[in-house]
This record gives C-alpha cells, sequence and structure tokens, in this order.
C-alpha cells in the first residue's frame, strides 16, 4: 500500500477524546468512539500545514472553493448534483441534525428513527422537545432489514413529522439498496413525513455494495428531504467541526438557516474549510486505500470469531467501520458486559443499549491491525473466564497469519 495504516500513532496525552476520557488511572484499549486511528490523508495535512504557517486565525468566510468541492464530489464519485445555492454550511452533522428538527417541527411532534441507531437521534429529538417514534429494524441471518409494514403504520400517525434515515446505517453495518430507499421515500411522502438524511458514513461502503444520496432517487425525493453530509468520518477529521446540509426547497432552507442562528452553530473555522476542500479534490486515492484496509479488519474480525467464538454472530458490514457484534448467548446485559471489558481488560466497547438493542456491543475496526488483533484477544480471554468455548493461542496465531497473508 501507498499509505501506512498499519502505523500505530500515540494518541494517549493528546487530549483525544476516545483515548483520554478513561477513568483515572487506567491505560484503555478503546474501540468506542467514532474517530479512526488513522492519519488523514497527506493533501489533507499539507493544506493544514499551510493554513498554520500564515498565523493568523481570525473568523473566516466560506469560499466557492468549498462549494465546489462538495458538489464535484458527489457529483464525480455518486453522479448527483448539488448546486451550491442548495447548501448551508454548519459545525457538524449532530448540530445540523438539531437545527433542522428546530427548523421542521414543533414542540410535541413525533420524530420516527429505524433502531438500532446512531444514539445522538435520540438525544437531537428529545432536545427539541419532539417524541421519539420507533420504527425498529428486523435482526435476521446476521443482518437487518426495513419492516415496511411497521414503517408505513408509523408515518401514517398525524403527530410524525420527520423521519431521519442513516444512510449507511450506523450501527447496523446496512447500505441501504435503491430500492430501499424508493419504497422509504415513497411511504414518506405518502404522508406527509420529511426525511431527514444523515450520510455521514457514505464514503465508507465496501465491495459489492452501493451508496445511494436519497435525494439522488427523484425528484419527489430531492424536495422531501434534507440530506447532511460531512467528510469528517471518512477521512478522520470529526475534531475540525464541518458539515454541510442539502436542501433543496429553499423555505425549507431557510427555516434551517434561521435554526443554524437560534441554535448558535452559524460559524465553522478556517481548517474545517481548508480540510474539507483538499480532502474532496486531492484525498480520493487515499480513501480508495482505507476502505482495503477496513474491509482487512472485517475480514480479519469475522475469521476470529468464526474460529473462537462461533456463539456470537457479527452482523454483516456493508459500510462504516463500525461492527455490530449480537452477544445475546453471553446472558449478560449491555451495559455490564460494556462495564466488565473495561475494568476486567481495559477494552472499551459501545453496549448496544445506547442504540436501543439490548444484548450487542459495537466495535470501531478504524485502527491498525496489531491494535485490533490486541482487542481480539482481550476479548476472547473475557469471554475464556466465562467458560465459554475458545479455542488455543496456537491457532489464534494461525489464524493472523492466514488473514495477514490472505490481505497483503
Amino acid at each position: 500500500m501507498k499509505y501506512n495504516f498499519d502505523e500505530i500513532v500515540p494518541r494517549r496525552h493528546t487530549n483525544s477524546y476516545k483515548w483520554d476520557s478513561a477513568p483515572a488511572g487506567k491505560e484503555v484499549l478503546p474501540l468506542w468512539v467514532a474517530d479512526m486511528d488513522f492519519r488523514t490523508a497527506p493533501a489533507v495535512v499539507d493544506a493544514l500545514e499551510r493554513r498554520v504557517r500564515h498565523g493568523i486565525f481570525g473568523y473566516v468566510r466560506v469560499p466557492d472553493a468549498y462549494y465546489e468541492s462538495v458538489s464535484s464530489w458527489f457529483g464525480r464519485r455518486h453522479g448527483w448534483t448539488v448546486e451550491k445555492d442548495w447548501m448551508i454550511y454548519t459545525s457538524g452533522v449532530v448540530p445540523a441534525l438539531s437545527a433542522v428538527i428546530k427548523a421542521l417541527t414543533e414542540p410535541g411532534d413525533g420524530v420516527l428513527v429505524q433502531t438500532p441507531v446512531y444514539n445522538c437521534f435520540f438525544s437531537s429529538i428529545r432536545n427539541n422537545g419532539c417524541r421519539i417514534v420507533t420504527s425498529p429494524l428486523k435482526y435476521e441471518n446476521r443482518t437487518y432489514h426495513i419492516d415496511f409494514e411497521d414503517l408505513e403504520r408509523k408515518t401514517a400517525e398525524q403527530s410524525v413529522k420527520l423521519m431521519l434515515l442513516c444512510n449507511p446505517h450506523n450501527p447496523a453495518g446496512r447500505v441501504w439498496t435503491r430500492d430501499e430507499l424508493c419504497r422509504i421515500g415513497e411511504i414518506c411522502r405518502k404522508n406527509q413525513v420529511k426525511v431527514i438524511a444523515d450520510e455521514i458514513h457514505c464514503e465508507l461502503v465496501f465491495p459489492g455494495h452501493v451508496y445511494t444520496p436519497f435525494a439522488s432517487i427523484s425528484e419527489d425525493h430531492l424536495w422531501n428531504s434534507v440530506t447532511c453530509v460531512s467528510p469528517s468520518k471518512s477521512f478522520n477529521l470529526a475534531g475540525l467541526q464541518i458539515a454541510t446540509i442539502i436542501a433543496r426547497d429553499e423555505a425549507v432552507r431557510q427555516r434551517i438557516d434561521r435554526a443554524i442562528n437560534i441554535n448558535e452553530v452559524c460559524d465553522v473555522n478556517p481548517f474545517g474549510i481548508e480540510a474539507t476542500i483538499a480532502a474532496y479534490n486531492e484525498g480520493e486515492d487515499w480513501l480508495l486505500q482505507l476502505l482495503e484496509y477496513l474491509k482487512g479488519n472485517y475480514d480479519y474480525l469475522c475469521e476470529f470469531f468464526r474460529m473462537h467464538l462461533p456463539h456470537i454472530p457479527v452482523t454483516q458490514l456493508e459500510g462504516t467501520y463500525l461492527v455490530w457484534t449480537d452477544c445475546r448467548s453471553l446472558n449478560i446485559l449491555s451495559e455490564t458486559l460494556q462495564s466488565r471489558l473495561l475494568e476486567e481488560t481495559g477494552l472499551w466497547l459501545n453496549s448496544g443499549t445506547m442504540y436501543g438493542a439490548e444484548g450487542f456491543l459495537r466495535w470501531n475496526i478504524a485502527c491498525p491491525r496489531a491494535v485490533l488483533q490486541d482487542a481480539l484477544m482481550r476479548f476472547q480471554g473475557f469471554v475464556r473466564s466465562l467458560g465459554c468455548d475458545v479455542m488455543s493461542a496456537q491457532d489464534t496465531e494461525a489464524l493472523a497469519n492466514v488473514v495477514v497473508r490472505k490481505n497483503v
């Protein structure tokens, strides 16, 4: 590979939320928060270094080059033409979602989510005084499907005004197909429910699957939706606080713009702008190799579970770098399992209850493979301590050799 994703970059004692939020005096192995342990694309680093050398970091104007980079990226990679006038910048996808909910609902309105789902969906709904309406996904054969009958029934409720769509879906790992998105759009339009698409993971899609921007499907989908995007997940830029809201309907844009100002998230920093431009204009080669490496990590994890922990199913991962494991066979509540793993092994994962599902754990596999191997060995040791059958250390070494050769 041209880029060294095996390099272990020390992050502890850098004020990393992921690495430095451990309990006092405890050094942990964190595979929880959704940022990556890889350096971002060199083109991004170069652009930021140039900006730093200028030495003045005053209030910033968002240039045309920013809008052009977003439009070019989605047009080139996904065949979706996005006009400058449709875009609103803000400081992140979560602030964007909150502002959109504020703009398009009244307190007490229902906002629909498909559980299990990203935990900030819940807080964004509650913080705007709205009611969470859940349409649970159906879990079968290590993957999730949409319960369209339930979705139809829930969106028909008079109080439901919005649907928050996670595309690709975190933590289910689904990259929704064009047909699935078409049907969602038809149901929501019929019931006068606007779709708010969080598409922050849109570039993290594995071979055999295709990300389709919800708003690109048809004029009806475009006009009845708002899309939130950012390079933060794909290029590991979360700390630079930048995102774009895309809304075709001018009246809707005006309401969102007003909500962004009410929420005081109308300013961004110069580094987020420069990083976005560099990532979208010059970072595609790096992204493609990142995806290859992430797929190797996922294959390694799956093989490890297959050989060592076959009674713990790994959900099929079509997109994102967030792996969802079904730990219900351990007969331990998710939050208890998370806390025991942290306390007894130092491995920090996310409890499924954060996302609305009991008995599951979420793993962030966007790390060097040696770190992932360490995490898996810790998890295996913990399961062994519960009296479950596992394989030997010799088998683990053999597995590492097989999988590393497979991904060279």
